[in-house]
């Protein structure tokens, strides 16, 4: 597929590509609210309206993604929404989201800034995560469907324990194993004096979690 990036917007890659065959996976129907939590260049957003979903609200904190986002939809005549905020902003229910969030830890706790905000998730990779487990069982609606991915140094219990808590039934839907990219690479000495990773580790497996309000 081809998308405008401005620069510094994050390119799709295998954490994208799992997010997307996670969601053509989950035969969901034809969900008539889609929400793509930093979307990026938007891909998975269109790949929502493409679904069938007839409204779609795309978000996300760095603006040149939302303006790569905005085109990306509207060339494609697509009924995309792109907004710039964050999880925090977010109002209203959706039966589908989808998230690529930020998950990669960082020795600064301070909010990331520019292209980093694709990436810089604090300590421990959690700091949008955290958020959006918060979040998301007010934001779906009932019957709705959150896909989220990350990296298992995240910590997958903990994201599956939280929706969990929320009343969300979760489960992983999808793994790959795959080699650090440049920016994970550019961290080692702090993920392994941190405990994140063991020495010489340069591989990481990502996920998605699937997570269902299941209302009867």
């Amino acid at each position: 597929m081809w998308l405008l990036r401005l620069p510094g917007v994050y390119r799709p890659q295998a954490d994208t590509r799992l997010l997307l065959s996670a969601l053509r996976d989950a035969r969901l129907g034809r969900p008539a609210r889609a929400l793509d939590l930093c979307t990026g260049s938007g891909v998975a957003a269109i790949a929502a309206a493409r679904h069938g979903a007839r409204q779609v609200t795309a978000v996300d904190r760095y603006l040149p993604a939302v303006l790569s986002a905005r085109f990306n939809a509207r060339v494609r005549g697509l009924p995309v929404r792109v907004r710039h905020g964050s999880v925090s902003s977010v109002e209203g229910q959706f039966d589908l989201i989808t998230a690529n969030p930020p998950y990669v830890p960082c020795a600064s706790p301070d909010p990331a800034r520019g292209a980093a905000l694709a990436w810089d998730a604090g300590f421990d990779g959690r700091r949008c995560l955290d958020e959006l487990c918060d979040r998301a069982a007010d934001l779906l609606a009932p019957n709705g469907t959150l896909l989220v991915v990350h990296s298992a140094l995240c910590g997958v219990s903990m994201t599956l324990e939280s929706l969990r808590d929320k009343g969300l039934k979760s489960s992983v839907v999808a793994r790959a194993l795959e080699p650090f990219g440049p920016v994970m690479r550019s961290r080692i000495d702090y993920l392994e004096s941190s405990g994140l990773i063991e020495p010489g580790e340069r591989t990481e497996e990502l996920v998605v979690i699937r997570a269902d309000r299941i209302e009867r």
